[in-house]
């Protein structure tokens, strides 16, 4: 996609360096601290090798984001008025910490603690999504899909057609009403069901032609975005994409990916088929206890899978294991492991459990089993990350020069060649 002019610290197409570089984040509500963390450590991890104006946007092709994710992702593309991030990764932990509990409020009426979960299953989605609206149109204002610092790719379900409608920068020369404002398409990614209200919106193209949206939870369709991020990349080899040039698109040799989840639930008593057997449609696979089952399956099966989908491939097509990190903590208990729960208690928590994770040891998933186990002499995530900051930070030096390099030789050629009229051209090759 063309950007309009930016910074000289944004990273240069992947046709001058050796690297695709792809960073994604998992959808899961106020568990997006985690990655926060996470992201708030690669990034000083990046400053400590090219200085502190350096921002996450410099050094990845593309960032992509499913519901909390999603809101990541905005904020680390979005411009601010210097054309640099709107936020910082350091910056992405407070914002969390001081609006999730007015995002998420806690019910105090009546009915609250003992009937508050049956009520809400009656009288439509948790909260009203009013405040989250606020601050998003607040934070990015009028600022579209097409004017990120990066390419971004952001999962959403339309409800209305039934069907996945993605919203990448790279799709938008092809279909131009997906230009939609980034608030409306975090709103659209957040909106999980039980939880907030889907999202309706009206988008106009150029030529002034309208596209309704009917958007719910990314979540419902890819939670773990990797996979379409992927995707997104390998269409435009295939379509001839000049930033892409002599890239193979099943080449994933070429591919450096970090891929950061939000947690997972590890229940001290899980469901099983008998207990499942007994479920009713309302009290059972829609509620138990303080989760909603249905919506836990969908959304672990599907971050699972695609994890599972990627490892094999890296693997089997001999490409280096150091190239693709998954960062997932799947022991979470309690409050920690809601999506909604923002005491300040549980807030606290879940930057604790970011910070453990940066010390915990490297992991993948076993293409036999499909459980998540200990890379053998892999180190901890820390350190993984230390690896890929030297490599993100190599690879935006190799096409800065890459690109000086070609702009050299093709000013060479053209004194060598000159046209008529002291028009200069091109060699045929």
């Amino acid at each position: 996609m063309e950007k309009t002019a930016s910074s000289s610290l944004q990273i240069q197409p992947p046709t001058y360096g050796k690297y695709i570089t792809i960073l994604t984040i998992d959808g899961g509500g106020i568990r997006g601290i985690i990655p926060a963390v996470i992201l708030e450590f690669l990034e000083s991890k990046l400053q400590e090798l090219d200085g502190e104006d350096a921002r996450l946007a410099d050094y990845f092709d593309v960032i992509g984001g499913t519901s909390t994710g999603g809101l990541v992702t905005a904020m680390l593309t979005a411009p601010n008025e210097s054309n640099r991030p709107l936020f910082a990764a350091k910056d992405i932990k407070p914002f969390y910490l001081e609006h999730c509990p007015k995002i998420f409020p806690e019910d105090r009426g009546v009915l609250a603690p003992k009937f508050e979960s049956v009520y809400n299953l009656v009288k439509g989605p948790k909260y009203d999504g009013k405040y989250l609206h606020q601050i998003l149109r607040e934070k990015l204002g009028e600022t579209r899909l097409g004017k990120t610092l990066t390419n971004i790719v952001i999962p959403t379900f339309d409800i209305k057609l039934l069907q996945p409608t993605i919203f990448s920068s790279y799709e938008l020369k092809k279909i131009p009403y997906l230009d939609a404002r980034l608030s409306d398409i975090c709103i659209g990614t957040s909106a999980a069901p039980t939880y907030l209200p889907p999202h309706k919106f009206i988008n106009e193209d150029k030529e002034g032609k309208g596209k309704e949206f009917n958007l719910v939870d990314g979540g419902m369709a890819a939670n773990n975005p990797t996979l379409v991020a992927l995707n997104q990349v390998s269409k435009q080899v295939i379509d001839g994409n000049p930033d892409f040039f002599s890239i193979n698109p099943m080449d994933f040799r070429r591919f450096l990916v970090i891929s950061i989840g939000t947690g997972s639930e590890k229940k001290e008593q899980p469901y099983d088929a008998d207990k499942a057997a007994k479920w009713g449609s309302l009290f059972g696979w829609l509620h138990q206890g303080d989760s909603v089952p249905l919506v836990d399956v969908f959304q672990q099966a599907s971050a699972d899978m695609v994890d599972y989908h990627i490892s094999v491939v890296f693997r089997t097509l001999n490409c280096k294991s150091k190239n693709y990190i998954r960062i997932q903590d799947d022991t979470l208990k309690g409050t920690t492991a809601s999506v909604d729960v923002a005491t300040k208690e549980n807030l606290d928590d879940l930057v604790d459990i970011g910070q453990d994770l940066l010390n915990k040891p490297e992991s993948r998933v076993d293409w036999e089993t499909g459980l998540t186990v200990t890379i053998e002499n892999g180190g901890t995530n820390e350190d993984a990350l230390k690896r890929f900051a030297k490599k993100l930070s190599r690879e935006k030096e190799r096409r800065e020069t890459g690109k000086k390099d070609r702009e050299k030789r093709s000013s060479n050629t053209n004194k060598k060649f000159p046209g008529h009229n002291g028009i200069s051209i091109s060699p045929k090759l």
